[in-house]
């Protein structure tokens, strides 16, 4: 019988790494630590324990990114996400290659970010805390030999933060009868997180990697409006929907030429069917819903 190959997975209690493990469990050999167990801001013992288990792959899942919602420190921001990243990237000698979540925050969020292509990095630099150390790990991983970055633009699942996130705000709002209101609208790129593990999947497989970085990411745009009438009509639900300012915001979209280059094979969940799952997994754990947190 084959040796499963060994992953780490951190941040697997977040939105990303926690459907990772989930789906990939049965497929690989999968190291899973709490942020207790395994701290990537302690990086004697990030080293450690590198060092000692000697992953096949690591999938670095963890951000520090401080939203209206959460209590961590947005002057942390850029200082806690380097640390823990290069915690990881030092011990690359340890593992045979390491994945990482960047951003199209990369591109500056100040300006449109409109089917950015992988080469238009760098053409701009991020004011922002969370945009500016996605950056600097893109830059440093041109050097290394075995990191890779998957940059996602828009990704939605169960498991996301139902009181932030779009797609699952707008789904609680519909399930206990309350109203939409979008502050403007906006174009996206909306990657379904199932597609997003069959991507991983695909490259913890692969021998040979091409490119440093690819943009993980449908190619197609969609808008808020546009994705809460959806949702709407999944609920069957006369849901008032309202947006409270004409035009657009900039737009936030990536160009998916070179992972479609690479992969070929990869068929994108389609949009309605992809809010449909998730809006009757919903529906089935409601009890996980504080309808005095939606947002």
């Amino acid at each position: 019988m084959k040796k499963k190959l060994k992953i780490l997975i951190t941040g697997s209690n977040g939105f990303i790494g926690k459907n990772l493990k989930e789906q990939l469990w049965d497929i690989y050999d999968i190291t899973a630590p709490s942020s207790k167990e395994l701290n990537l801001l302690e990086e004697e013992k990030v080293y450690a324990y590198l060092k000692k288990k000697k992953f096949n792959v690591v999938i670095d899942c963890t951000t520090h990114n401080a939203t209206v919602v959460s209590d961590k420190d947005l002057d942390k921001v850029l200082f806690n996400n380097l640390k823990m990243f290069f915690n990881l990237a030092r011990c690359s000698k340890y593992f045979e290659k390491m994945f990482y979540f960047g951003s199209g925050a990369e591109y500056d969020k100040r300006y449109p970010i409109a089917k950015v292509r992988e080469i238009d990095f760098d053409k701009r630099i991020p004011v922002d805390y969370y945009g500016f150390s996605k950056y600097i790990m893109t830059k440093y991983i041109k050097s290394t030999s075995n990191i890779y970055n998957f940059r996602l633009f828009g990704c939605f699942g169960k498991y996301e933060d139902w009181r932030i996130r779009f797609i699952s705000s707008v789904i609680c709002r519909i399930i206990f009868d309350m109203n939409i209101t979008i502050s403007k609208n906006v174009y996206f790129d909306y990657l379904y997180i199932d597609d997003l593990v069959k991507t991983v999947k695909y490259f913890i497989d692969k021998k040979k990697i091409k490119y440093k970085e690819y943009n993980v990411c449908t190619g197609k745009k969609i808008d808020l409006l546009t994705l809460a009438k959806k949702v709407a009509k999944v609920g069957n639900k006369k849901t008032r929907i309202r947006v409270l300012e004409s035009g657009l915001k900039p737009e936030y979209t990536g160009d998916n030429s070179r992972l479609i280059a690479e992969m070929k094979s990869l068929d994108f969940s389609k949009i309605d069917d992809s809010i449909a799952e998730l809006y009757h997994w919903y529906e089935q754990n409601k009890t996980l819903i504080d309808k005095g947190q939606i947002r």
